[in-house]
Parts: C-alpha cells; structure tokens; sequence
C-alpha cells in the first residue's frame, strides 16, 4: 500500500510530492533519558473479529492502570488503550528486564490457549506509533511487517507463549531543527522462553520455549535497542503501508478499473446522447410540417411520464437518506485527502463519518421533500419522518443486535450502553431536527417546474419483453458502480476485516469520482430504453437500476468470507454478515439515489427539447 503522499500523487496526476506533517499531529521529542510510555491496546483476531482487553489475559499490570480514550470512534471499534508496567527510557538499551512474575491458575492457561488457538494478537503502542512484526516476504527478499504480534504459537500439539520480547525502537535526530530524538519506528519481536530462576533468565542455556502445560508459573521480560535511523517524523508510517498486497498490484487494479469504467461510461454517454440528440431534431422538424409526424416511442409518453409513482414516500425517504450517505461521502474524502483522517487518529474515520451523516440530515430532507412534491406528493411531513427515522431506525436497531452479540462474547468491542444513549442523542437531537428544517426549506421553494402535463388517465403499458424485465433491468445496471468500486473494495475491506492501515484516499476519492458518474450515465441509458418501449414507470427502476449494486456488493462479501477469511463461530460470522449487509445497504441508498436524481433531469431535459401540444 504507498502511503499519504502516493494518494495525492494519484490526484494531481503524478507530480511529485514531499512529506509532510499531518494536520493535528505534532512530533514529539524525547531528551536523553526520559521516560517513554509503552501503552497497551485490544488483543484482536481475524478469526473471530472480537476485541479483547490486554488485560484479560495473566499479562503483568502496573500498580494503577490509566484508560485513556479519546474519541467516540475508539470506543465503536473497540479500543482500548491502558497503561503498563514496561519501563522505557529514551536511547537507554535494556537486556532481559523482568517486568514480573505471573502464577497461572487453571483458567489463566485456557484462556491462553483459547487465544493462541484463534490467533489473536497483543497490540502495543509507543508515542502513538503501533508496535509491528518484521519477517520475510514471499520472495525472501523484502520485508513485509504485520500489526502487533501473536499472543503465542501451537506447534506439535504443545501451546507456547510469548512471555519475552525484544523491542527495535528507531530514533530520528536533527541537532539544527530540534532538541531531543524523535520515535520514527517501533517492532517487537516476541520470544518463548522458558527463563531460569538464576539472574540472567534469558541466558541462551535456558532458551528453550516456554510450554504452557508444564509450568505454572510465567516470567515476562523484555530487551530495548535503540537504533538511530534516517526516517523522518513525517515519514514514520511508510513502514505500516507495506501491511498490505504490493503497490505495484495497485496501481495496476486501479488504472485497469479506470480506463474499463471511463471507456464503458464515454460509450453509454455517447450512444445515449447522439440517439436522443437525432429523435428530438427529427421530431422536431416534422412537428414543425405540415403534416405531423404520428408520435411514437419516448414521445408517445408525454403525459405519464411525469406520473406519481406507487410508494412515492418510501422512494422519496430513499433518495433522501441516499443524498445524506453521498454528503458524508464527499466531505470525508476532502477531509481525507487533506491528511485529517489519517491512521494516527485512531477512531477519527469513524467518529466523522458518523458526524458527517448526522449533519447531513439536512440534504437529505430538503432532496427528499423537493423529488416528493415533483412526484405530486401532498404528505410531506409524512415523508419527512420517513426520511428521519425509517432507514436510520433500521440502521439503529441492526447494530443494537449485533452489539448485544458482542456484548454477550463478553468482548471489548461491545458498545456501553453510555455510549448508544450518546448515539441516540445525536440522532433525536440533530440529524432529525436537521432533517425537519432541510424538508421546511425544501417544502417553502417553488416546485421544480416540469415540461409536461400529466393527464387525468393513464396510459396503458405495451407488453414488454423478456429483456425489459425490471429484475434483469436492475441486476444489468448494477454491474457497471460495482465494477467501478470492485477492485478499491477488496482493500477496503482487508483494511476492516484483516486490521490492516488504509489511508489511500486520493484513490478512493477518484473512485468515488468515477462511481458517480458511472450511475449517472448507466440510469440515464436505461431509462431512456425504458420510455423507447412506452413504458413511463421510470421512478423506482431508475433507483434500483443503480441501487442494485449494493446486491453485487454483498455477494462479493460473501466471496471475500469464503476466500480471504478464516472467521470461525457463529457469532463472528454474524457479525461479518450484518456488518457488510448494513454496508451493502449505504452503497445501494448512495448509488440509487444519483441515479434517481439523473433519471430525472434526463427525462426532464428532453421533453423540454421537443416541441408538445
């Protein structure tokens, strides 16, 4: 994965970039000596997707331990960051330093054995750099790095437990900028030890591995190597970003997704364009004869297609919340993109998104009120409550199930009751508010003026055929936005499921770019041949012809479960399945309602062009 500066690079076209300091983050510098705190965060596992606290297994407790959370995000994903009993000091090398002595009890061994058997790793942090384990490529060449590192290792029916570590702490110096050194680098490399009782435990003759079955008693102990480096503070993450699959291979994904979306996409604009651009001058040439031309096909269909659809509140809320996903969207990926929202603010992507969608609340009543009052809407505050509470509601109570699972796992990653009550706050006490004033403000406009009447009684629809069906209509339009997001997708959801770092955002924000106007485009060619075949029952097939994608979206998460994960149990399957669902929904609301919203100005614009009695 390239990092900050390679995302950029990708939207300003390739020119070259320098590092810089991302924007709320301030270097530290250390004096020789002094004391550096190693805090310690969840235990987590790609196995089972449920966080643990660092202290539920036997590891050695300061005497006070001091939680510190800093934002909503960290509590939503789990974090849980405490002190500990490691002491560090700056550029002062320690050799086998016991940290304590811990007796395990019956239940202490299970539960190490119960982590070890699910993979579960022990997550560090130093001057909020996360600890990472170094090893070897695929290649044997080049060094890949792993966040955290395991609890221990089962290896011929025996668990062993690492119970010693060796902590590379790189230092960066610059006499002329700055006093001190600066943390550019922390990897631990843990070790099973069976220390001995004399007062060199980790002597090599008493290196052998520590056997949970045969001891009742485990020592932790630690070394600390300094090494100076030529890194600097603002490039201390390039080492994380190599977590990931080569950049090369994204590159590749990336530009091969772009040039296939950009040429499918020109090729829909163009057919489109140039059909309806010959049916409106040759219609309007005969129009403007003698002699009439009988009208047919898009034309035939003047006076319905304007026509109120069924459900048109449930459609309106829809593209409502669909405009309030879009907003959040956009204004994460400026901010993302700006360097706010990078990795080093633990929880900071959450808590905006969450922000962001709250606030949104206004876009998505003034779109929902104004596309109900052009569909002849008169119930507008009916529509409004549906836009405030019908799909957040629904998103409100998937999550309160799935955190009840979670909380009965007795995992960290559970939601405080506090916490929900604070969630709802934000939902009853802004994003609904926000949603009533932006449908007032929508309500209180002139409605969008329209090119036609609609006449008192509807016309009757021709037999369609098989190929117009509105189910193959819809699966056939969702391909193209999920093919724009397919390849993005696959690293988005490694950096979710596999704890792996994303902060390629120049890339997302192209993607998202590209994704727009691919459903723009792909709802407009379809509803065009939809009124070619006199069919004016437009509205909800322009919504799902885009919407469907959030279908290929979660199909591809039930591939992505089969072939890229090992998640074991019940539960955390659920939690994988109701998770991605929830996700597969925003993307379907997003996607749908862009191509509503075009749908409609297209049919709006080309019966403006023609000239109707």
């Amino acid at each position: 994965m390239l990092d900050l500066r390679c995302a950029i690079l990708a939207a300003v076209l390739g020119r070259s970039a320098v590092a810089f300091y991302l924007p709320g983050v301030a270097p530290r510098e250390f004096d020789d000596g002094a004391p550096v705190n190693l805090k310690v965060n969840k235990l987590t596992s790609s196995k089972t997707q449920l966080p643990y606290s660092y202290y539920r297994l036997p590891y050695c407790k300061p005497e006070t331990i001091i939680d510190k959370v800093e934002n909503l995000g960290e509590i939503l994903t789990g974090d849980m960051i405490e002190s500990s009993a490691y002491e560090i000091k700056a550029l002062v090398n320690e050799s086998c330093k016991v940290v304590c002595k811990q007796k395990l009890q019956a239940d202490d061994k299970n539960k190490f054995r119960s982590m070890i058997e699910d993979e579960y790793l022990v997550n560090w942090i130093i001057d909020n750099l996360p600890a990472a384990t170094r090893f070897l490529g695929q290649d044997g060449t080049d060094y890949m790095y792993m966040s955290g590192f395991p609890v221990g290792v089962f290896m011929d029916g025996k668990y062993y437990v690492h119970n010693h570590v060796k902590l590379y702490i790189q230092y960066h110096q610059e006499p002329d900028l700055f006093q001190g050194s600066r943390i550019v680098g922390f990897e631990v490399e843990p070790r099973s030890f069976r220390h001995g009782m004399d007062d060199k435990p980790c002597a090599p003759s008493k290196n052998m591995p520590f056997d949970l079955e045969l001891f009742d008693e485990v020592v932790f102990t630690y070394d600390v190597q300094w090494e100076a480096s030529p890194v600097r503070w603002a490039s201390r993450w390039d080492s994380y970003l190599k977590m990931t699959t080569a950049p090369q291979i994204h590159w590749f994904s990336i530009l091969n997704s772009l040039m296939i979306m950009v040429f499918l996409s020109g090729m829909v604009a163009m057919i489109v364009l140039r059909t309806v651009y010959r049916d409106i001058t040759k219609y309007n040439e005969f129009a403007t004869a003698e002699e009439a031309a009988e009208e047919t096909g898009w034309k035939l269909v003047h006076g319905d297609v304007f026509r109120k659809p069924n459900f048109s509140r449930l459609l309106a809320s829809s593209v409502g919340c669909g405009i309030q996903v879009l907003g959040m969207s956009i204004v994460t990926m400026i901010f993302a993109c700006l360097g706010f929202l990078s990795p080093a603010h633990r929880g900071g992507l959450l808590q905006s998104m969450m922000i962001l969608f709250t606030f949104m609340g206004i876009f998505a009543g003034y779109s929902s009120t104004r596309l109900y009052k052009v569909m002849g809407g008169d119930d507008w505050k009916m529509a409004t409550l549906l836009t405030a509470f019908l799909f957040p509601g629904f998103f409100f109570a998937v999550f309160f199930v799935l955190n009840l699972l979670i909380w009965g796992e007795k995992s960290s990653g559970a939601v405080p009751f506090v916490t929900m009550f604070a969630i709802l706050v934000l939902w009853f006490g802004i994003s609904v508010p926000l949603v009533y004033l932006g449908s007032f403000m929508g309500f209180k406009r002139e409605t969008i003026e329209l090119p036609v009447r609609v006449n008192a009684i509807p016309r009757e629809i021709p037999e369609q055929g098989w190929s117009s069906s509105t189910l193959l209509t819809c699966m056939c339009g969702g391909i193209l936005p999920f093919g724009a997001v397919f390849t993005e997708l696959f690293f988005i959801m490694s950096s979710i499921w596999q704890h792996q770092f994303y902060y390629l955002f120049g890339f997302l924000a192209l993607v998202l770019v590209i994704l727009l106007v691919t459903c723009a485009e792909i709802s407009i060619a379809l509803t065009y041949f939809q009124l070619t075949g006199e069919d004016y029952k437009w509205w909800w097939k322009s919504f799902f012809s885009c919407g469907s994608s959030g279908v290929y979206v979660f199909l591809y998460s039930i591939l992505y479960f089969n072939s890229r994960l090992q998640i074991s149990g019940a539960i955390p399957a659920m939690l994988y399945f109701g998770y991605m669902f929830l996700a597969s929904t925003f993307f379907g609301l997003l996607t749908g309602a862009v191509g509503t919203w075009s749908s409609f100005y297209f049919v709006k614009a080309i019966y403006g062009s023609v000239k109707i009695d």
